[in-house]
């Protein structure tokens, strides 16, 4: 078994414990080495009053990327949507979720 696997199984299994422990809010962290392929072009749809359009991004499902669709969802009073995206950190691919801030 190679050096990466096992950090890999390691890393899993923390995530897993800590999901485990955490309860519902627990957010799963994505860290890998595989860059996202080129965001899709979609054109949104038309606006709608008290509704926010998120975009549409790759996820990655343990073993490739995988695209989301773009969706509506209820705008939330005071707070601006922050859509989902991948950063890049050396080598490394890291997925920061979408979500509300003030």
């Amino acid at each position: 078994m190679t050096l990466r696997r096992i950090a890999a199984g390691l890393l899993l299994a923390l995530a897993t414990t800590v999901a485990s422990t955490a309860g519902v809010a627990a957010a799963v962290v994505v860290d890998i080495g595989v860059a996202p392929p080129p965001p899709r072009v979609v054109a949104p749809p038309p606006p709608r009053a008290g509704w926010v359009w998120v975009d549409g991004y790759w996820r990655w499902n343990g073993h490739r990327h995988v695209w989301v669709d773009g969706r509506w969802i209820h705008a939330r009073h005071g707070y601006r949507y922050v859509q989902p995206h991948w950063v890049q950190a050396g080598p490394r691919w890291h997925f920061v979720p979408g979500g509300w801030v003030r």
